[in-house]
């Protein structure tokens, strides 16, 4: 179901804004897949959206490398709506993106939302604790500021009035600095990656003060509750990955593979986003739109299929998948004749 503000996120402890209130949608929208009809494939890739507004030529990039990367490989692709920052979120904002993905013939074999999954959240939530790894913390804004913007672990060993707000931070690294900090791990498109937990990125946040989940927790437990075993995004997040897969370790489970895609950028040089007021697609040139996408992604389609119908585009574009081009590519300006609505109230 579509969700709308109206309820309580499930496995939250203290009162928190309101999540979602499931309403009546069309049942094309739930799943695009008899499950006895999906791929007997052992891959499975998803594609995450955040419900703040439309998609946008950058998402269709990310979505379009996940589902081709996924279909050529005769596996699962499964959408995502990462709902669970009702703040940042705006209205019908999951519904559009959806239909977004409907228009382009993006078909997924299954939809999660977060706002739905509080208690398996809370569930890794108390698994972490019994191994040791959570811990509360009261620091404000200013006391990450005097640390350098990088949390330095002060509350790993205070005692922390629980009665009072606070947050629950994990223990990524140990007490005593070493060849644990580093973490490193192969990128299908970027190649080797290299960091270190403590320096760049200290104790993250898996609780919020205000009882919400974080990002960092809740995509973790997903992709494992989904089993997903291959995570082909947008290379802004690929300074997050170290941190994902330092988790999965923690719970003792298997990372999937990672692949981050090139970032279109707007004429600032910025990465196109809903902050930066990047423009909504317009389905009615869904083809026009994909067309570019694959360009962009150095696919380059034939010029005889111009004006083909999204999925006879996709067809090709998934027979002749080449990932291998991706790795040559680097973040670039978004073409500047891709289709979008003169104005859009998501934008």
């Amino acid at each position: 179901m579509i969700p709308d503000p109206g309820a309580t996120a499930p496995g939250a402890s203290s009162p928190i804004p309101a999540l979602a209130r499931d309403r009546p949608m069309r049942k094309s929208l739930l799943s695009h897949s008899d499950p006895t009809a999906v791929p007997s494939g052992n891959y499975t890739g998803r594609f995450a959206p955040s419900p703040t507004g439309p998609l946008h030529f950058g998402s269709l990039v990310s979505a379009l490398g996940s589902f081709l990367h996924a279909r050529a490989q005769g596996g699962r692709w499964l959408v995502r709506m990462e709902d669970i920052d009702p703040p940042r979120e705006q209205p019908g904002a999951a519904e559009a993106i959806l239909l977004c993905l409907e228009a382009h013939q993006l078909l997924w074999d299954g939809l999660l939302y977060q706002s739905q999954r509080g208690a398996a959240y809370e569930e890794t939530l108390v698994k972490l604790d019994s191994l040791g790894l959570l811990y509360a913390c009261d620091c404000t804004r200013q006391d990450l500021h005097t640390m350098g913007g990088i949390y330095q672990g002060r509350c790993r060993h205070r005692q922390v009035d629980r009665r009072q707000p606070h947050a629950l931070r994990l223990r990524l690294y140990p007490d005593q600095p070493g060849d644990a900090d580093w973490l490193e791990f192969e990128d299908l498109f970027q190649g080797r990656q290299r960091q270190n937990l403590r320096q760049t990125v200290g104790d993250p946040i898996l609780k919020r003060k205000d009882g919400l989940y974080a990002y960092q927790l809740a995509v973790v437990a997903d992709d494992l509750f989904q089993q997903i075993t291959h995570v082909i995004r947008g290379q802004d997040l690929l300074e997050v990955t170290a941190r994902q897969i330092a988790l999965f370790r923690l719970l003792e489970a298997e990372a999937p593979v990672y692949g981050h895609l090139p970032l279109a950028l707007n004429a600032q040089g910025q990465k196109l986003s809903k902050q930066n007021l990047a423009l909504a697609l317009d389905n009615r040139c869904a083809t026009n739109n994909l067309w570019q996408a694959l360009v962009f992604l150095g696919q380059n389609p034939p010029a005889e299929l111009t004006g083909a119908e999204p999925g006879e585009l996709l067809a090709w574009a998934t027979a002749n998948w080449q990932p291998e081009q991706l790795a040559s590519l680097g973040n670039r300006l978004a073409p500047a004749n891709h289709c979008h609505p003169l104005r859009t109230d998501l934008s």
